[in-house]
C-alpha cells in the first residue's frame, strides 16, 4: 500500500550581507527517522494548528492550504534555527534581534506541540510575515518509499540581526554555507546531502546573489516534482520531469545515493 505523503514545508534561509550567497543549513540528529545525519534546510511537517492563524498573518495566501504551508515554514524555521519572520502587531518592520532573544524559550514548546503557533503569537502580540516567503520548489517523496513527504520549499532573507542557531534536538549542528561549498562537501564526503536537497542547492547555485535568487524564483513556474524509478540496462535510475528545471533529469542509484 502506498504511504500518504505528509504535508511539510521548509525554508532556504538566505543571508544578504555576504558574498557569495549563503544559505543556512542544519545537520539532522542521527536518531531522527528521516534524513538522519544529513545536511538539510530547516523545516518539518505541518501542525494541525498552523492553518488557524489567518488573522495573525500579513501577506498570506488567500488559499487556505498555501497559508498553512507558509505558517508551517515560518514556525519550523523558528523552532530549528531561531530566526522568526514576524512583526509586532501594527508595525511594518520585522522584530529586531533584541526582541528575538526574548522569544527563544518558545522554540522547544512549539517543537513538541505544548503550545500552538496561534497561542505563541497572541501571547507576544506578533504577526507572521508570510509576505517574506518566496515559493522555490515543490517535491513529493517517491511512491515506493515507506515514509513520504509533500514538501513546499520557500526562500526567505534572514534579518541581519537575527542570530541563527540549531535547536540541539532535531538538529545537532548548523552552518551558513555557500551552495558551492555544499556541493563540494557532498562530492568529497564531508557532508551527507540527500537527493532533493542537493538538486535544490544546485538550482540555488545558479543565482549569484540573494536578489538574483529571489528574482529567479519569482520568474520560475513552480511545478510538483514526484521522482520515479526506472530500471535500465545498466541499473536503476531516479528520474525527474525535464520541465521541472533541474540540471539532472535521471541519475543512477548507488548504495550511498
Amino acid at each position: 500500500m502506498t504511504a500518504k505523503p505528509i504535508p511539510s514545508a521548509t525554508i532556504l534561509m538566505l543571508r544578504s550581507d555576504e558574498s557569495p550567497l549563503e544559505v543556512f543549513m542544519v545537520v539532522r540528529h542521527h536518531q531522527i527517522d528521516f534524513a538522519s545525519g544529513a545536511l538539510v534546510f530547516p523545516g518539518g511537517k505541518v501542525d494541525d494548528r498552523d492553518g488557524l492563524v489567518r488573522d495573525l498573518c500579513s501577506g498570506a495566501s488567500k488559499d487556505d492550504q498555501e497559508l498553512t504551508l507558509q505558517v508551517a515554514a515560518i514556525r519550523e524555521a523558528f523552532e530549528e534555527c531561531g530566526i522568526l519572520l514576524a512583526r509586532p502587531r501594527g508595525q511594518d518592520q520585522l522584530i529586531d534581534g533584541a526582541r528575538l532573544q526574548t522569544l527563544q524559550h518558545y522554540r522547544q514548546p512549539l517543537a513538541v506541540g505544548e503550545i500552538g503557533i496561534g497561542e505563541f503569537l497572541n501571547q507576544e502580540d506578533l504577526i507572521l510575515a508570510c509576505d517574506r516567503l518566496v515559493p522555490f520548489a515543490h517535491w513529493v517523496t517517491p511512491e515506493m518509499m515507506p515514509k513520504r513527504f509533500d514538501t513546499h520549499f520557500y526562500l526567505a532573507v534572514a534579518p541581519t540581526d537575527h542570530l541563527a542557531i540549531h535547536d540541539g534536538h532535531e538538529s545537532v549542528d548548523s552552518v551558513w554555507i555557500s551552495p558551492e561549498d555544499v556541493l563540494q562537501g557532498a562530492a568529497n564526503g564531508k557532508y551527507t546531502v540527500i537527493f532533493p536537497t542537493r538538486l535544490n542547492v544546485e538550482m540555488l547555485a545558479t543565482s549569484h546573489s540573494v536578489a538574483d535568487a529571489i528574482k529567479d524564483a519569482d520568474a520560475r513556474q513552480i511545478m510538483t516534482v514526484l521522482p520515479w524509478m526506472e530500471q535500465r540496462s545498466d541499473g536503476n535510475y531516479i528520474c525527474l520531469p525535464e520541465e521541472a528545471g533541474y540540471a539532472v533529469t535521471a541519475e543512477k542509484m548507488t548504495t550511498g545515493a
